[in-house]
């Protein structure tokens, strides 16, 4: 079996650490000793469903530690796992259930209803006890006892995550085992995770930065505390409780931990425990810097910037984050950045141009989408009047991000806009033609429809929808439409009518958003 996957982490911490806790939630807990032993009896299940190697398993479910014991299952085995966020619609899952072609979904009682509601005809599989028809966790623990062992290459498919692309609707981007690894590894580098770390598991597990908190924890042979952050007093109970030290957050997170009167937040002695915080999937404001920087003076804030087709680009020092807040810091180990103008130079400090990372912890593209995959995955020859290529091979694969950056005299990069018009919200992308289409099908009497955002430093981006139509509609009739068909996250937070649109005096095809939301900040 390869050295670079995560199945050698699970069997490695058994070994030295077996009576250490892995995970816990609540009142519940697992040592590593019992975690392998679970993840073994859902991985040997899984083999003996005798799927084709690299079949797709899905895992719709809430946070559970049944839900690691799943995700890790999947990973002991040559199937491939996508991950399906609980906020999303039956018709959104039964979107990617075709798209990448779903063998087997794992679920809980909860979102058992949900998949009924899917033209599915795989495997199901519930933690609990169901219906006689299902398998489910507490049966396979019950009578699977056999050895497990497996075999896995780190450059397989391991899982398929999925985002929003350029043509607006959802793309998978494929990651192998060795990505998985070499993500832990890294980050838990240049954090400094050690195994007494108690890891706070608050992100939800369907892209890459919520599953390497498990990962990371596996890793260092830390433990996992895992939270479904509702309300900000039961976070920091979450944090008090299991004395978390580690605690990976989203911007929307920070602000929403600090949405309560002051007089209901515990006092920076309670957290004193906290010594790492670290936030990716979106700007951070002054303003949760300084909530951040009163309730754990002594915690190192680290800001990073990912991609959706590489692991992660750049890291700010927390040494620098007050010094220059605003920058999206240096690259991360083993990565190369550079930012080119239009014509394949390479830009000189403060002139933007765009992003191209090389180096590590690329992923392998987009699933079933050539076209996207060619507009990101680049050779190496778009770099070829930046760095010397004598006598390099010239099939390497570089990222061309579609991010517009500037790089200062430090060598400090500055995030300025992306190349495509997707909204980021919440620490989600979303693409404003899913948004459009739902609107098309859903309202006949619609005429035209324009979605783009504008700027909340609460949470990044808001959605706002202007439609023109014979007469108007009421707004709340078009959210509890909308709310049928698409995940909470991508739901207007205006919603704007206008007899009509203006249009693009290039193109009468085309909305002019540019123009409408002028006037909707004019307004303001």
């Amino acid at each position: 079996m390869s050295i670079n996957c995560i199945r050698t982490l699970i069997e490695d911490a058994n070994v030295s650490h077996p009576e250490k806790i892995a995970i816990k939630f609540n009142e519940k807990e697992i040592n590593y000793k019992d975690l392998l032993k679970k993840v073994n009896q859902i991985a040997f299940y899984l083999s003996e469903l005798n799927l084709p190697k690299g079949s797709r398993i899905g895992i719709y479910s809430t946070k559970s530690i049944e839900q690691v014991i799943a995700i890790l299952g999947i990973l002991s085995t040559d199937y491939v796992l996508v991950p399906l966020t609980r906020l999303l619609k039956p018709e959104q899952v039964e979107y990617i259930i075709k798209d990448c072609d779903i063998k087997c979904i794992i679920t809980d009682r909860l979102k058992l209803e949900s998949i009924e509601e899917i033209n599915f005809d795989g495997q199901i599989i519930s933690y609990e006890t169901t219906h006689k028809d299902i398998a489910s966790f507490e049966e396979i623990f019950k009578y699977y006892n056999k050895p497990y062992s497996c075999t896995i290459n780190g450059h397989d498919n391991a899982v398929i995550t999925y985002s929003f692309g350029l043509t607006g609707t959802p793309k998978g981007i494929v990651i192998s085992h060795r990505n998985l690894i070499d993500s832990a590894r890294v980050v838990s580098s240049y954090l400094d995770l050690k195994e007494d770390d108690v890891i706070s598991g608050t992100l939800i597990f369907n892209l890459d930065y919520g599953l390497n908190q498990i990962f990371c924890s596996l890793y260092k042979r830390a433990t996992l505390a895992l939270h479904r952050f509702i309300l900000a007093g039961d976070f920091f109970n979450h944090l008090i409780n299991d004395e978390v030290t580690v605690v990976p957050l989203m911007p929307i997170n920070i602000s929403s931990m600090f949405d309560e009167d002051e007089h209901k937040l515990p006092s920076a002695d309670l957290l004193a425990k906290v010594r790492v915080l670290t936030s990716s999937g979106g700007n951070v404001t002054h303003k949760m810097l300084n909530d951040l920087d009163k309730y754990f003076p002594d915690a190192k804030f680290y800001s990073m910037h990912g991609l959706t087709e590489a692991f992660r680009s750049t890291y700010l020092e927390p040494s620098q984050i007050w010094i220059r807040p605003d920058s999206i810091g240096k690259p991360i180990p083993d990565v190369e950045l550079y930012v080119l103008n239009e014509e394949g130079k390479e830009c000189k400090p403060r002139e933007i141009g765009e992003l191209i990372h090389r180096g590590g912890y690329i992923y392998k593209g987009y699933w079933n989408a050539p076209v996207e995959t060619s507009e990101r995955f680049k050779s190496i020859q778009i770099l070829k009047d930046v760095i010397n290529l004598e006598g390099q091979l010239t099939d390497e694969i570089v990222v061309a991000t579609g991010d517009y950056v500037y790089k200062d005299e430090e060598g400090y990069f500055y995030f300025v806009s992306r190349h495509d018009d997707m909204i980021k919200t919440r620490g989600f992308r979303v693409s404003p033609f899913e948004i459009e289409s739902v609107v098309a099908k859903n309202f006949p009497m619609v005429e035209q429809c324009a979605i783009f955002s504008i700027a909340n430093e609460e949470i990044e981006e808001e959605i706002v929808m202007v439609y023109s139509a014979r007469s108007e509609i009421a707004s709340k009739e078009i959210v509890f439409e909308l709310k049928k068909h698409l995940a909470s996250y991508m739901i207007p937070n205006k919603i704007i009518y206008k007899k009509s649109l203006p249009l693009v005096p290039s193109d009468k095809s085309k909305i002019n958003k540019e123009e409408l939301k002028q006037e909707l900040l004019k307004d303001n």
